[in-house]
């Protein structure tokens, strides 16, 4: 189950927080994150987790950020002015929405938008497509982390359809 393997690679990234928006196609992730019991904290906003994020870093955690990427435009502020300027690492793990296949046609804009929002603001992020995408990629994150770097994962419809 792909749901498994990612959540396998975040725990072999040393993720301890996971701070969750809602979305149907990260639902399993979440599951399988509590099923776990990897510290999961449900928040209301994007921001709001990043600010969670950014104290639960200087308090020695690898926190993780799951979310749509539409949420992305609400936290550009916050990344920029927080997480960015003071150099604190952050690995964001979002559905790729309004890409091929996508049913609801206001995911359209931001799914089109967000690599060049990412490219804008100089951070770091991975198309993952494929389960053999994931290989190699908690090294890669634990890599981000030791550099105070932002990564941003963003996993695409595709995933989800692969036989496992």
């Amino acid at each position: 189950m792909i749901d498994q393997k990612i959540t396998d690679v975040l725990a072999a990234a040393g993720i301890d927080l996971v701070l969750s928006l809602p979305c149907n196609m990260l639902s399993g992730i979440i599951d399988e994150v509590n099923r776990r019991q990897i510290r999961h904290v449900p928040v209301c906003r994007e921001e709001e987790g990043i600010g969670i994020a950014a104290g639960a870093v200087l308090a020695g955690n690898r926190p993780m950020l799951l979310m749509q990427n539409s949420g992305l435009g609400n936290c550009v502020n916050a990344l920029m002015s927080l997480t960015a300027l003071y150099e604190l690492p952050l690995l964001m793990v979002m559905s790729h929405r309004g890409g091929a296949g996508e049913k609801i046609s206001a995911q359209m804009p931001m799914g089109k938008t967000v690599p060049g929002l990412l490219d804008a603001m100089n951070i770091e992020y991975m198309n993952i497509s494929s389960a053999e995408a994931l290989s190699g990629l908690a090294e890669h994150i634990s890599s981000r982390f030791a550099q105070n770097r932002i990564i941003a994962i963003l996993l695409k419809r595709e995933l989800w359809h692969e036989t496992d």
